[in-house]
């Protein structure tokens, strides 16, 4: 039985890349199920993602790697090559709003979350029932001011123990530092509402009904070190109106917020985003 693999990379524009790739796959008698790229001009760059199976006998991951890794070097590429049925693990944080993790929890419980959520980690012990009933391990990290430097040291402790791959803040209210957020550089998913910068601070959605918004929306994107200001991955937006109270754009916003960060973690462990400076190329 074939196995699959999924090829991602990016590299200076250059002729030659494409056939590169091709002629690899063909000597290893691989058969390319999906393959997307995108041409940046303005950058002179090129991304590109390819699907491919291989013959079970004689062809693995690291032969597959150590026979890419001159041709990439050649073209200057940076890549990764992963096999497709080993399912990122990832740790997903949460504080008190469970609406985010109860949709993670679901998806994945029902196979239509390409991941393994091994554990859920929060500073408070509301959505511990939530995370034990689906038979994810439940850590309590409670953070104060004084206690920040130690919650976050055992927060990267945890991720060493249990080889996490991705790290997921669903609503976690509280701020990463500087020093956190580049350990975790390009490998943790945050989300927030859409509002942002226009209605920071306290009770968004009632700052929005009071400005009559139209739209209500959430943003999943990388973290970094600037709040709420890294690499967008998806955006979900939803149509309201005059009819629509505060309580009910909360209510549309939770929808909106489920839907973003369940396709940003879905991409991100298909090996679908590439980054691209402060954007992403997603190869949806």
């Amino acid at each position: 039985m074939n196995r699959e693999f999924v090829l991602t990379l990016s590299c200076p524009e250059r002729p030659g890349i494409l056939h590169a790739v091709t002629s690899f796959l063909l000597r290893h008698g691989c058969d390319i199920t999906e393959h997307q790229q995108f041409d940046d001009p303005e950058h002179g760059s090129v991304f590109l993602r390819t699907g491919f199976t291989a013959p079970a006998a004689g062809v693995t991951l690291p032969s597959l790697r150590d026979t890419f890794t001159p041709i990439a070097a050649a073209f200057a590429m940076e890549w990764q090559l992963r096999d497709a049925a080993l399912k990122p693990r990832v740790l997903v944080m949460v504080s008190k709003f469970d609406h985010c993790l109860a949709d993670l929890l679901y998806r994945w419980r029902s196979d239509a979350l390409d991941a393994e959520i091994v554990l859920v980690v929060s500073n408070h012990q509301d959505l511990e029932p939530l995370a034990t009933a689906e038979g994810v391990a439940f850590e309590h990290v409670p953070v104060t001011t004084d206690t920040k430097p130690e919650a976050e040291a055992r927060l990267l402790a945890l991720v060493e123990e249990h080889r996490i791959d991705l790290v997921v803040l669903a609503r976690y209210m509280q701020v990463l530092s500087d020093d956190l957020c580049k350990r975790l550089e390009g490998r943790a998913i945050n989300i927030h509402h859409s509002f942002l910068p226009s209605f920071a601070g306290a009770k968004p959605y009632h700052q929005a009904h009071r400005r009559g918004v139209k739209l209500v929306g959430a943003t999943a994107h990388y973290v970094t070190a600037d709040l709420d200001e890294g690499p967008i991955i998806e955006q979900e937006i939803i149509r309201v109106d005059h009819r629509s109270c505060p309580e009910q754009l909360v209510t549309v916003g939770r929808d909106a917020e489920r839907l973003a960060l369940a396709r940003a973690v879905n991409w991100h462990c298909q090996g679908r985003i590439l980054l691209h400076g402060n954007r992403t190329v997603v190869f949806s």
